[in-house]
C-alpha cells in the first residue's frame, strides 16, 4: 500500500495518473496548502520541503521498511522502477525518457508556475513579469509542439515523462493559443481521453469541488510568504 500525499496541482495530478493508469493500491491523504497543512510536523517527516506530492510506500521492492519519497519527478521514476511500468528497460529509451522528464521539472513546471503566480495571485499587475513567463511559456509549448511533430507521445511510447507534462500544459491559464501548436493539441486530447487520467481528475474533483486562487492575507502569506524561518 502506497500513502500518497497530495492536493489538486498540477504536481499532484502527475502521481494520481500514474497510480491510476497501474492500479497500485493507494490510500490518498489531502494536504491542504491553502490551511498550511503542509507544515503539520507529520507531513514534514516525510516531505521537508514542505511541498506536495509525496508518497510513503509500506511494501517497497527491497523488502525494507517503509519508504519515504519527496518531488514528484523522482516519485514517478521510483514508482516506474517498482512496477516496470510506463519507463524502457532499455538505455537509450530511459534517456529520452529522463531528459524530458527533467525538462518538465526544471522548465516547463517552474516556468508555467511563474506565469500563474503573476497572472491569476499577484496582488497587483506586473507587466515585465507576465510578459516574461507568459512569452516563456510559449516557447516552452513550441518544444513539446516540435518534439511531437513526428511521435504520438514524448519520448515514443507513453511514458512517465508525458504524466510529468501533460498537468502542466494548461493554455487557458497561460495565455496560450493552442492553435499555434496543433501537434501539442493533439497529444493534450488523446491524453485527456485515456480513462486513468479521467479518473484521476475526477478524483480531484472529490477532494478539491470548488478550487479558488487565494483570497485572504493569511492564504496568501500561507502561499506565498514563506522565507528561511519557514524551515526553522
Amino acid at each position: 500500500m502506497i500513502d500518497l500525499h497530495y492536493w489538486t496541482t498540477p504536481n499532484g495530478h502527475k502521481i494520481t495518473i500514474f497510480l491510476e493508469e497501474t492500479g497500485l493500491p493507494y490510500r490518498l491523504k489531502p494536504v491542504n496548502i491553502g490551511k498550511g497543512e503542509q507544515f503539520d510536523a507529520a507531513f514534514l517527516a516525510v516531505a521537508p520541503n514542505n511541498r506536495i506530492p509525496a508518497i510513503v510506500d509500506h511494501a517497497p521492492p527491497d523488502g525494507g521498511g517503509p519508504l519515504a519519497l519527496m518531488e514528484s519527478g523522482a516519485i514517478l521514476l521510483y514508482l516506474a522502477g517498482k512496477t516496470g511500468r510506463f519507463y524502457p528497460g532499455d538505455l537509450r529509451g530511459r534517456c529520452e525518457v529522463a531528459q524530458w522528464l527533467f525538462w518538465q521539472m526544471a522548465g516547463l513546471g517552474p516556468m508555467a508556475g511563474q506565469a500563474h503566480h503573476f497572472l491569476h495571485y499577484a496582488p497587483q499587475p506586473v507587466d515585465y513579469a507576465i510578459d516574461r513567463y507568459v512569452r516563456e511559456c510559449g516557447r516552452l509549448y513550441g518544444v513539446l509542439n516540435k518534439r511531437l511533430a513526428d511521435r504520438e507521445y514524448v519520448a515514443g511510447d507513453y511514458s512517465i515523462a508525458d504524466m510529468a507534462c501533460y498537468p502542466w500544459v494548461l493554455p487557458e491559464r497561460q495565455r496560450q493559443d493552442m492553435a499555434h501548436f496543433p501537434h501539442l493539441a493533439r497529444w493534450k486530447e488523446a491524453i485527456a481521453a485515456r480513462p486513468a487520467v479521467q479518473r484521476a481528475y475526477a478524483l480531484a474533483k472529490e477532494v478539491n469541488p470548488q478550487p479558488k486562487p487565494p483570497t485572504s492575507d493569511e492564504e496568501r502569506r500561507i502561499l506565498f510568504g514563506q522565507d528561511e524561518r519557514t524551515v526553522r
